[in-house]
């Protein structure tokens, strides 16, 4: 009877050492798991941005070339120092259109209320109207105006989200500049990332379809680039 109960001891703590064994084993897998999903899923996406190395997109989308007048409030004819960065902006008055918008922008130079313009307006049904030449400023980022290139994207309602048809010409859009002035997609940001305005409003709110759209970015050069 003892050498019973020596041996069912002997079992219960096999089986208690087996059991830290297995609880230590899940803690470290899971913790392997999270570092993979953390920092090597930053290397793969660092690593598909880098095809900006290898190709471009070089057929320009279809636009409007609409250039407001030369005026102190939304095209001051000044040159851009260089193009650094492409800033996505978003209209913040849903319903309108690219038009419409870029209307907007030349009455001010009656109106005299603010200024304020974009190179680019992207309208609810992908239409792209050119409102400021590339190598001028326009005033959408404040300090960046020197040396950036703007996007703005009309909307259909108060989330500030991006139809499909706006989205894809954004991408078609963004990534011909991207190949025009050698930018990667580390070079494209949003408005907030220079003033801490809520704008693009969708993409502030929503940190992961912000990183969506830049991994949009390197799989469209991908798709549609060409080599360099």
């Amino acid at each position: 009877m003892a050498g019973k109960r020596k041996n069912s001891k002997t079992n219960t703590g096999m089986k208690g050492i087996v059991c830290i064994f297995l609880v230590l084993f899940a803690v470290i897998a899971v913790a392997f798991i999270v570092i993979v999903k953390r920092f090597g899923g930053s290397h793969a996406a660092s690593s598909r941005w880098n095809i900006t190395d290898e190709k471009y997109v070089g057929q320009r989308p279809e636009l409007e070339v609409e250039l407001l007048p030369v005026n102190p409030y939304s095209r001051p004819g000044k040159e851009l120092e260089k193009v650094n960065g492409i800033v996505i902006h978003y209209t913040a008055n849903p319903g309108t259109s690219a038009m419409q918008n870029r209307d907007y922008f030349a009455g001010l130079a009656k109106s005299h209320t603010t200024s304020a313009s974009s190179h680019f307006i992207i309208g609810l049904e992908g239409e792209i109207v050119q409102c400021v030449p590339c190598k001028e400023i326009a005033y959408a980022s404040k300090e960046r105006n020197k040396d950036t290139i703007s996007i703005e994207c009309c909307i259909e309602d108060e989330t500030g989200k991006f139809n499909s048809s706006t989205y894809q010409s954004l991408l078609h859009l963004t990534t011909w500049l991207m190949g025009r002035y050698g930018l990667h997609v580390e070079d494209v940001i949003r408005h907030y990332d220079v003033t801490g305005k809520n704008c693009p409003k969708y993409f502030v709110e929503h940190e992961d379809a912000w990183e969506q759209f830049h991994n949009d970015l390197a799989d469209y050069i991908a798709r549609h680039g060409v080599d360099k």
